[in-house]
């Protein structure tokens, strides 16, 4: 067990908004300081009680080079420091485990860990090359090309599910299946006006002008979501031919952040929203499995993290999932011995988009919810990256 707790409500997470959509021209950085400074005054929590920051983000945005010191100030806590984190889309877990490991070695006592992804409008990167011909240099779209082509191995995202659903025989009908599952545990958290999301996200959200003076918009949710139906999706063909992933069986490409306080325990318990509330950290975990076949790493991941906290799957009262593809969810189940469509209650990236940095964390946001919610228990995140890696996640919310 970490000597780090989180706050119970002590975490916030903005709508997700499709690409191109209503926050495709929000600088990610200045909008998640932004969101920030609105979300601690909301919980009467002072900028000043932070002494750590840590900033999540993996498509670079202007200026971002400054990082959390920067994202500090903006928000209000300029006595605070700490590191810029990116680690695709295992960057919540890792950036919740460095916050973490800091309050375990006593170099801090309260961080604010803050994820931001804008995938919209991506930057268009210029390498200069005085060797090249003609002194001309390489050019890279950082969304586009990376989501298109992995460097070590040279294919797509999309292989590396097509590769897994190939070896596990998973079929596009059973993708589909699952599809249409976490669309009926999205619209749990969707009922009664939203009343599960409003545990965490402020709505209506009052959507900013670029300069953040005012507000050009508003969101009662989520926006840009593609709702599914079993004739639908059946008229989907595979992406590629001979393969077995549709449009449909794979999540969208979103903008939003996320954030998250992590403390001792003693000042978690004086954050809280409900001091009788607790949400601990029992374990991490860290994988990488083979070449190209990604959504496989987190079923490494997942065991090492139950490893650390001491315990065993069975004992997870929830399980939450980045789930890039509907094949994630299901060879993880399969592997683990878990019911597929028991995991992912209330909503997943697979619905509600994938803005890489804050996906994880409002995932375990919503888990710790989920648990609440329960009265109290155990949770497993997992989630995979680029690169063929993936992070895990062990925590418990206990209810005195």
């Amino acid at each position: 067990m970490y000597k780090a707790c989180i706050p119970y409500g002590a975490y916030w997470c903005t709508p997700f908004t499709k690409w191109q959509g209503a926050f495709a021209n929000l600088h990610a950085v200045k909008f998640a300081a932004h969101v920030a400074k609105a979300e601690l005054a909301k919980r009467g929590i002072a900028p000043e009680a932070f002494d750590y920051g840590v900033m999540g983000i993996s498509v670079p945005q202007k200026q971002s080079f400054y990082g959390a010191p920067w994202l500090m100030g903006m928000l209000g806590a300029p006595q605070a420091g700490g590191p810029t984190i990116s680690q695709a889309c295992a960057t919540s877990v890792r950036c919740l485990a460095t916050a973490a490991q800091e309050i375990e070695t006593g170099m801090a006592t309260t961080a604010l860990t803050v994820t931001c992804d804008r995938t919209s409008n991506g930057p268009h990167v210029y390498y200069p090359n005085p060797a090249g011909p003609g002194g001309t240099g390489e050019k890279e779209d950082w969304v586009l090309d990376n989501f298109s082509c992995d460097p070590l191995g040279g294919h797509a995202m999309i292989d590396t599910a097509e590769n897994v659903a190939r070896k596990n025989q998973v079929t596009t009908e059973r993708q589909h299946e699952v599809v249409l599952r976490r669309q009926e545990q999205y619209a749990a958290a969707t009922a009664d006006d939203n009343a599960f999301l409003k545990k965490f996200m402020t709505l209506p959200f009052e959507v900013p002008a670029p300069h953040f003076r005012k507000a050009v918009g508003s969101l009662d949710g989520d926006e840009g979501l593609t709702p599914s139906t079993a004739e639908g999706l059946a008229r989907l063909r595979p992406v590629k031919e001979g393969g077995s992933v549709t449009f449909g069986g794979q999540t969208h490409p979103a903008d939003g952040n996320a954030a998250m306080v992590v403390t001792t325990e003693d000042r978690a318990r004086e954050m809280s929203g409900d001091s009788r509330v607790l949400v601990r950290i029992l374990g991490f975990g860290l994988a990488r499995t083979e070449l190209a076949y990604m959504p496989e790493a987190t079923i490494p991941a997942a065991r090492r993290a139950l490893e650390q906290a001491g315990m065993d799957i069975a004992k997870m009262d929830a399980v939450k999932s980045h789930n890039p593809f509907a094949v994630n969810d299901i060879v993880f189940a399969e592997q683990t011995g878990i019911d597929v469509m028991g995991m992912n209650n209330y909503g997943c990236s697979l619905i509600w988009g994938h803005p890489q940095g804050p996906t994880g964390m409002r995932s375990i946001i919503e888990m710790i919810e989920e648990l609440a919610q329960r009265g109290g228990g155990y949770g497993l995140f997992e989630g995979c990256a680029a690169g063929d890696t993936a992070m895990a996640a062990v925590i418990q919310v206990t209810d005195a």
